[in-house]
């Protein structure tokens, strides 16, 4: 267990384990931070997410990410993941049992990630964005990351209310929500596996994250290999992760 103090001058306890979470029953489960409430996962015949937190030594303006990462957001790099046209359709599947329509500026994330890495486009943001980026370009399953702080208990992953919304970005620009599984706090849904809240997103000042990997149970085994290497990558860059172990 570790002890950190956050913004606040509180003190959260980390625990370091664990877990993919495999939604073909309504779940409570806790997520790492002992003083913060457990995530919930409405029954979905499909998901199958996996999460874990992670705490950086220093803010995110202070942790540039290294070239080493940098070099692995080339859509060529040498990774253990494969993004395949099979994960693809079982993503976008995923998305559309909701009735969300996974299609055109609405696709998954991972997509996006893939045609700008593919045209040159994917640059570094920073070392917390970077390394879920890493991770979703090369496994194909989208992967939201947010910063801890930013969040107000309690925390599900659900189908949002029908009309709902949020702004993703500084412009305020929204994305319709309506049947799009999505990670909620107590102000509403928040980040999903196609653009995340502004609100909670990470920023300069970021030192705790969490990170939704949006998998589902007809790739088997993916979702948990993704996750691991996310990990292996979060120690490398010398992250202290407060993950679970595969159940």
């Amino acid at each position: 267990m570790v002890a950190r103090i956050n913004r606040r001058g509180k003190p959260r306890k980390y625990l370091l384990s664990a877990r993919v979470f495999k939604a073909g029953v309504r779940i409570t489960l806790g997520w790492g931070l002992m003083d913060t409430p457990s995530l919930t996962i409405d029954a979905h015949p499909l998901l199958d997410a996996g999460r874990l937190s992670a705490s950086f030594t220093d803010s995110l303006s202070a942790r540039p990410s290294p070239s080493w990462l940098v070099e692995l957001l080339s859509p060529t790099a040498e990774t253990p993941l494969s993004a395949t046209d099979e994960v693809r359709t079982a993503v976008r599947d995923l998305l559309r049992h909701g009735g969300y329509k996974p299609s055109g500026r609405g696709k998954p994330a991972s997509e996006f990630l893939r045609r700008a890495a593919n045209d040159g486009k994917l640059g570094p943001i920073n070392l917390a964005v970077d390394l879920c980026n890493v991770v979703s370009l090369h496994s194909g399953l989208p992967i939201s990351v947010v910063d801890v702080d930013r969040l107000r208990d309690p925390l599900r992953i659900g189908i949002p209310a029908p009309d709902s919304s949020y702004v993703f970005n500084a412009s305020g620009q929204e994305i319709r929500l309506t049947g799009l599984l999505c990670l909620h706090d107590a102000e509403g849904p928040c980040a999903n596996a196609v653009k995340d809240s502004h609100r909670t997103k990470t920023h300069d000042g970021t030192t705790n994250t969490l990170s939704i990997l949006w998998g589902t149970n007809a790739l088997a085994g993916a979702t948990e290999r993704a996750r691991q290497w996310y990990v292996e990558l979060l120690e490398r860059a010398e992250a202290t992760v407060v993950s679970p172990p595969a159940s």
